[in-house]
């Protein structure tokens, strides 16, 4: 079995005008839609490379309120076939710099966006099998040189029964590739859960008297330290509806 490769996109919109992340997950969702009964890739005028193996698996808009700069949209891509399947159509499409490579339909829409590879490490679930959920919790971390793989080992090991007793499930483990001092970590998850996690950690620091404390979140706390060497960063994103890690509306399901 190959190994999962991925790709994170984090993409921003100024001057801050909120119909554009609209307007972009609206544009990316749908085109991605029609990809999907694609039967062979293809570059073409102002879409760039289109093909089912690059698969969109998350498109997200970001909490502004939990960290993030505002406005932002997260994409998470799933490359079928690893490095030899999608990784490769999108690395095919710099050769040259044909005029084609470039999203010229969407032209001014974005102001930047920032593409980390990822690869899934041991025990992190396959990106396919992802399930929706109403939010997901991002974790962005800076790692000792070389301490990815031991860093995300731990995570699985030790921190992934904690998330899961509160009510979070694992979407992804991922050593940012091409570099060895950043790690990407996915969880889905629900408001409840993500308030009861962060009031179980205020109990646990004597600051919440009304919930029971979990010293667990305190403990990892600090055995992640063990790691990390930089920034660590955890916010929250919701899926935009129509992709495909968005719950399927209330109207539909009736």
């Amino acid at each position: 079995m190959r190994r999962g490769i991925h790709l994170l996109e984090e993409v921003d919109f100024r001057p801050m005008n909120s119909r554009r992340p609209l307007e972009y997950l609206t544009w990316l969702t749908r085109y991605k839609q029609e990809d999907a009964a694609r039967q062979a890739p293809e570059l073409t005028e102002g879409m760039s490379i289109r093909s089912r193996e690059i698969d969109l698996v998350g498109a997200f808009y970001a909490v502004g309120i939990t960290g993030h700069h505002q406005f932002k949209a997260v994409t998470l891509w799933d490359c079928h076939g690893g490095w030899e399947g999608g990784w490769r159509q999108m690395m095919e499409i710099y050769s040259g710099v044909d005029a084609r490579l470039f999203l010229s339909d969407i032209d001014d829409l974005r102001f930047s966006a920032f593409s980390r590879p990822l690869g899934a490490v041991h025990g992190s679930p396959p990106l396919a099998s992802a399930a929706p959920a109403p939010l997901f919790l991002f974790e962005s971390a800076t790692v000792r040189p070389g301490a990815a793989l031991d860093y995300l080992e731990a995570v699985r090991a030790e921190r992934l029964p904690i998330l899961r007793d509160h009510g979070h499930t694992l979407v992804g483990l991922y050593e940012v590739l091409m570099c060895d001092t950043e790690v990407v970590t996915v969880w889905g998850t629900t408001l409840d859960a993500h308030l009861a996690v962060q009031r179980a950690r205020d109990a646990a620091l004597g600051l919440d008297d009304e919930v029971a404390p979990d010293e667990r979140l305190l403990t990892w706390g600090k055995r992640a330290r063990d790691y990390l060497s930089g920034p660590w960063r955890e916010t929250m994103l919701v899926p935009f509806p129509g992709s495909r890690l968005a719950p399927e509306p209330a109207a539909a399901r009736a």
